[in-house]
Parts: C-alpha cells; structure tokens; sequence
C-alpha cells in the first residue's frame, strides 16, 4: 500500500517552504499517540480528532492526494490498535 502512494505523490509539486506531512505508518502512529501505552483509549476520538486537521476535504487542494493516503493509514493503524485491544480484554 505504502509504495502505491509513493508511486501517486510522485506528480506532487510542494511549495518549496512547505514541510510535507509525512506518510509512513510509524509517523503517523506517533502522531496519533499509538506509541504510548493508554489503559482506557478512546479510538472513535482519536480518528475523529486526526480527521478534524487531516481530512482532504480541510487541506488545501494540491495536498489532497497525500491527506487521502494519510486518512486510510490512520484508519488503518487505529483499526489495528482497536482490535488488538479488544483481543487483550477477552484474554
């Protein structure tokens, strides 16, 4: 998945002063805060609270591309972390 989304970002033309936000799952795990050991996580306010500044519909339009890719790894990820919590509670 990861290579796709290099391969459909290669036509991106960042603002030489722009810092793009980046795309490889530990980042954006760490930004999300997934690295942190949480007792009680609240999954459905952690995807809500990275669509609210990562959605494409809220970037400006030349980042679209890469906000879609960043929103379906987040989603990813918080899935994971969701079920893997879900699986140590029935333990």
């Amino acid at each position: 998945m990861l290579e796709h989304a290099k391969l459909a970002l290669a036509a991106e033309d960042p603002k030489p002063e722009e810092k793009l936000p980046p795309i490889d799952p530990e980042s954006i795990a760490a930004e999300l805060g997934l690295n942190q050991p949480k007792s009680a996580v609240d999954f459905g306010r952690m995807r809500r609270s990275f669509a609210f500044t990562n959605h494409p519909d809220r970037v400006a339009p030349h980042l679209r591309q890469r906000a879609m890719i960043r929103m379906q790894v987040a989603n990813m990820l918080i899935d994971e972390a969701k079920r893997r919590a879900v699986a140590g509670v029935r333990r």
